[in-house]
């Protein structure tokens, strides 16, 4: 492991600047040691914009990351930062990049392919059960998924790839010294046994704001190759890490198991936009031009198309659904597609 910058771990913590003024404030100073010598006037002056917070205390920040890097050394946890190459190529790509990434387990396998599976954390059991088939059948495939370990889509993603043999990132919105909700532990777990990894921006004693977890949402797309969204109701944060793969020119999919009843609403909503329908990872591989068993080390730069051709799609956005209608699967209620009793 890398030794590791204190005054980056320091800069880190400091919660008033955005990921971007900290990359701002490394680019025009000769060091990151030099950071901490500047007044709050000067911070200003650099970012060009007044700061929320007065409470510039650099002595702090530089003990606190005495303090993180003595825990992260004792506890096996890398980091790798923005300028490293062990950092991911794909995320320094994005529009606010962390700083930095603290992990647990194993090192990012940067030659993969990463995809994101993500949804609801109250999962209809068909959606649930597609999430873990995701997981397993992504990981016979040798790519890496990605999730945020939460309850629901998350888990089951997680379960399902490490049931498959397969390499499994879990992404946190709290500190890297614990998993958030508690009840993940065992999966998280059993993920770096198997060799998978934990990632997160913030250092060891951050907790769960609720603010974090969008800005968590942006990192699980931003490594992904392509984002799968298997269930989401009109307010789910799964639909903002789908707002994340369209800004980050990912390739973003829904599955069909996750289109039905008041949980499949925001599903439907990304469906009617021309987000394209897969029933499992075969689809997605077609949709890459990928021949079944191919093998997955390919990278982001080399995918066959993007997310942003989603406009062209919609004139098809109905068809999965009047499909399942005519089939028997679905009916109408009140506006909404509802699996048909009995079913």
């Amino acid at each position: 492991m890398a030794e590791i910058d204190i005054q980056l771990l320091a800069l880190n913590r400091i919660t008033f600047l955005r990921s971007g003024d900290k990359l701002v404030l490394l680019a025009v100073q000769d060091s990151s040691r030099e950071i901490f010598n500047l007044s709050l006037a000067d911070l200003e002056y650099i970012l060009g914009r007044k700061l929320k917070s007065v409470l510039w205390r650099p002595d702090e920040y530089l003990e606190a990351a005495e303090r993180d890097k003595k825990y992260l050394t004792a506890n096996g946890i890398g980091c790798t930062f923005y300028s490293e190459s062990s950092y991911p190529a794909q995320l320094r790509e994005i529009f606010d990049p962390p700083l930095l990434l603290y992990y647990r387990g194993m090192p990012l396998e940067l030659e993969r392919v990463f995809v994101a599976v993500v949804g609801t954390r109250r999962p209809t059991g068909r959606a649930r059960s597609a999430a873990y088939r995701l997981g397993f059948d992504l990981a016979a495939e040798g790519i890496t998924s990605v999730s945020g370990l939460a309850k629901g889509i998350d888990s089951e993603l997680h379960r399902g790839s490490v049931a498959g043999g397969g390499r499994t990132i879990g992404v946190l919105g709290n500190g890297i010294d614990s998993v958030y909700p508690s009840t993940s532990n065992p999966i998280a777990r059993q993920m770096l046994l198997k060799g998978g990894t934990i990632i997160s921006e913030y250092p060891p004693g951050m907790p769960p704001r609720r603010y974090n977890f969008p800005a968590r949402n942006r990192i699980i797309s931003g490594l992904s190759r392509a984002v799968v969204v298997v269930q989401a109701p009109e307010r789910s944060g799964a639909l903002i890490t789908a707002d994340y793969a369209l800004e980050q020119g990912r390739d973003l999919y829904i599955h069909s198991a996750g289109l039905v009843g008041p949980s499949g609403r925001g599903s439907r909503q990304l469906f009617e936009a021309g987000a394209t329908c897969i029933d499992g990872t075969g689809d997605m591989f077609r949709d890459w031009g990928w021949n079944s068993g191919r093998s997955a080390f390919g990278s982001i730069g080399d995918k066959a198309g993007v997310s942003h051709n989603l406009k062209e799609k919609a004139g098809t956005r109905l068809a999965r659904l009047m499909e399942m209608e005519l089939s028997g699967e679905v009916e109408r209620n009140n506006g909404d597609f509802v699996l048909k009793r009995g079913r």
